[in-house]
């Protein structure tokens, strides 16, 4: 298995929670919104996810960096993003790389008809739990932020051995906790998450999968 790896943390806990709020906020009915994955969990109320998922110049450019860098990227490498969402990070990876070959795929219809115009010819509508279709090894680096969490065990599993055969290295960032406070506020704030695991059920998941690749945990102190 790969290292634990910390590219993302800094961002998430730039992000102030009010988790008792969340929790008491009519949650269960903001959630079944959330999961439609629409307009209002992109772009509506921030009761509903993001609260405003637009685009901030620069934003996603460090993890773009670290990624370029942890995995030796160059203008001949291949890339994969496994729920791209509005193709963010594979903009500001085409920044630093411009003949960087690219692809994503997502679950959402509304976050790729309203994704980054620079990328949008690479993205294409996919459930994360589906076949790639790609052959083996197709791309350099296969990664994805905030996704895998999202779908059950047994979806999980395949979405993960999917990940390992599709690229030669893997990266992906999922929610987790480390004692009872953080599973509390997880707990609070997840609208979409179905595996709710702690961080050593998460590196038997990925051991036994037979996942290969890097890892990093979203923890909500």
């Amino acid at each position: 298995m790969g290292e634990l790896l910390q590219f993302v943390t800094s961002l998430h806990k730039s992000t102030k929670r009010d988790y008792l709020g969340r929790m008491t906020d009519s949650k269960v009915d903001c959630m079944g919104v959330a999961k439609s994955y629409g307009s209002a969990y992109w772009d509506g109320d921030r009761r509903f996810g993001y609260g405003g998922y637009r685009y901030i110049p620069g934003r996603w450019r460090k993890v773009a960096e670290d990624l370029v860098q942890r995995y030796s990227l160059s203008e001949q490498s291949k890339v994969l993003d496994i729920g791209c969402g509005k193709g963010f990070l594979l903009h500001e990876m085409k920044e630093l790389l411009p003949g960087l070959s690219v692809v994503g795929f997502d679950a959402s219809q509304y976050a790729l008809s309203n994704s980054k115009k620079e990328v949008h010819d690479y993205l294409f509508l996919h459930n994360a739990e589906d076949k790639i279709p790609y052959s083996d090894k197709s791309f350099d680096l296969a990664f994805s932020l905030g996704c895998l969490h999202n779908l059950k065990l047994p979806d999980l599993w395949i979405s993960l051995q999917e990940m390992e055969r599709v690229a030669k290295n893997g990266y992906l960032m999922v929610e987790s906790y480390r004692n009872d406070q953080e599973l509390f506020n997880l707990q609070c704030w997840a609208l979409t998450a179905e595996t709710i695991v702690d961080v050593k059920a998460w590196e038997w998941i990925f051991k036994n999968a037979g996942y290969s690749g890097d890892y990093e945990f979203i923890l909500f102190e």
